[in-house]
């Protein structure tokens, strides 16, 4: 099932994402993992994309076998870096032959050599590139507080406006830990006329190393009310799961009594994470 299709729908959605491992003798374990998250039902899972296109092919497969396996719609990525035309053709035919109708294109992270194709140089050129090749559909990445590569918002927006009008059917953000950090993106979006739907990320931070990392890497702001979580549960790591997952789920509830009703969750390879948002909401998204 096409995921433009789930949106369209009068009713909450959930979705989970989880990342292929990066070596062969990994691939069970996260596999068990993301088949447990499936378990939970969200309405989609999506499968991430390494570095450079590092574990394309396990994207690949992990995609095909929770798709196979558990029924539940999947979304792999696919990204600009390390992504010339012939593997972007292959990697097309692929999903084709397993009836994937979903695919996130992003620009990516270089690899750690520094090389990579240079086919697409935007996202919005890869994505452009696959609606001409196959009836998909295509989500891709925005940024509520402004990717760390724009001059400024505006600036942002008319990159994002490209994007969409290159042919992307919804978008989903960035985390972010302050939800009028979205509200406030959602109204410039549309008033840009970007009139695709818009996910929200929300990642469940369950250790404080997660959350230095996170902001190292996106340079998202942290409100004082989840400094003061972190900061005081750090050294206590049930503490600290238990109250990144209430956080997690109450910036959800916040969102879905604001009208918002499609939700993208990072959930990192964690069934029991993805469990306990799925527990803290199941009166309210049954």
């Amino acid at each position: 099932m096409k995921i433009s299709e789930l949106l369209a729908q009068d009713k909450i959605t959930l979705s989970f994402e989880v990342f292929p491992p990066k070596k062969a003798e990994r691939f069970e374990a996260v596999k068990t993992a993301a088949e447990d998250i499936a378990e939970l039902h969200p309405s989609f899972m999506s499968i991430t994309y390494g570095a450079g296109g590092s574990t394309a092919g396990f994207t690949a497969e992990l995609a095909a076998d929770l798709k196979k396996d558990t029924g539940v719609p999947v979304m792999p990525h696919l990204t600009c870096v390390g992504s010339s035309k012939e593997h972007t053709d292959r990697m097309i035919a692929q999903y084709r032959c397993e009836n994937i109708e979903n695919i996130m294109v992003l620009r990516g992270d270089m690899p750690a050599s520094g090389e990579a194709e240079t086919d697409f140089t935007h996202a919005s050129d890869l994505i452009a590139y696959i609606k001409k090749q196959a009836d998909l559909c295509i989500g891709g990445a925005c940024y509520p507080e402004g990717h760390i590569e724009s001059y400024n918002k505006n600036q942002d927006l008319r990159n994002l406006r490209t994007k969409v009008e290159a042919g992307c059917d919804f978008l989903t953000t960035q985390m972010f830990f302050d939800n009028n950090i979205f509200y406030n993106f959602l109204y410039r979006a549309r008033e840009a006329g970007i009139r695709v739907p818009i996910l929200p990320g929300i990642m469940p931070i369950t250790n404080a190393k997660q959350l230095d990392r996170s902001v190292a890497l996106s340079g998202t702001n942290v409100p004082e009310r989840f400094r003061a979580i972190v900061d005081t549960f750090r050294d206590n790591p049930a503490a600290m799961k238990q109250a990144g997952i209430v956080y997690a789920s109450e910036q959800i509830i916040d969102l879905i009594a604001n009208g918002i009703k499609h939700i993208h969750v990072y959930s990192m390879n964690k069934p029991d994470v993805a469990k306990g948002i799925m527990d803290n909401l199941s009166e309210i998204i049954k």
